[in-house]
């Protein structure tokens, strides 16, 4: 699902097949696309390989996604490894992963949920995302202008991501607790209103006084 924020938007799919993830990436590539529109994050259950060299970089997991990619580090140079809480060790390459180590003013306010949600992801998918993460998938995203998400998404649409209601639905019937909107707290979740006093926005509906000022 995709969310506009001004002149961009953000779109992110889940896949449960590694493999599909990468093709998605490898369609992307070949499309022009840049690290600067597209991230990857894999969590360590959907690696085969492991997940980083001995210094702990995740330049092993790297070389070895820029190969199935084909041949080269591509989208994924500069691919590391993060340790996120309630995920665990994951490898994380592009934007999104800038977001998450701080590359982006309020970056890491809730983890990734706060990520995602601070990048127009709506608050209820963003919690399907990670927990579709928790469980090993890999997410790919792509934010950019109108014109490339419509690209992106033509692009995305052939290598079998998740349908994010359907995969909500399942795991809620399986017990999953996922977004609950509590009205004893103030709106939104930790996640979105860390978000909000970071960049001054108002996504939780907890800081109206962020909309006056602009």
């Amino acid at each position: 699902m995709a969310t506009q924020i001004g002149a961009t938007r953000t779109i992110v799919r889940l896949f449960d097949d590694r493999d599909h993830a990468l093709s998605a990436l490898r369609d992307l590539e070949r499309a022009g696309f840049t690290q600067d529109e597209v991230s990857l994050m894999a969590s360590n259950a959907a690696a085969t390989t492991p997940m980083a060299d001995e210094t702990g970089s995740g330049a092993g997991m790297g070389a070895t996604l820029g190969t199935l990619l084909g041949g080269g580090a591509g989208l994924l140079a500069g691919i590391g490894a993060l340790a996120i809480p309630g995920l665990g060790p994951i490898v994380a390459a592009g934007w999104l992963a800038a977001v998450l180590t701080g590359g982006v003013a309020g970056a890491a306010a809730g983890g990734l949920l706060g990520s995602l949600v601070g990048s127009g992801v709506d608050e209820q998918d963003a919690h399907v995302y990670a927990e579709g993460m928790r469980r090993g998938g890999t997410l790919v995203s792509v934010r950019g202008v109108e014109a490339r998400i419509v690209e992106a998404e033509r692009l995305l649409a052939d290598h079998k991501a998740v349908d994010v209601s359907v995969r909500e639905a399942e795991y809620r019937a399986a017990g999953w607790p996922g977004h609950v909107s509590d009205s004893t707290n103030p709106p939104g979740t930790q996640a979105s209103r860390g978000v909000d006093k970071a960049l001054g926005t108002n996504i939780s509906g907890a800081h109206p006084e962020n909309e006056r000022r602009h």
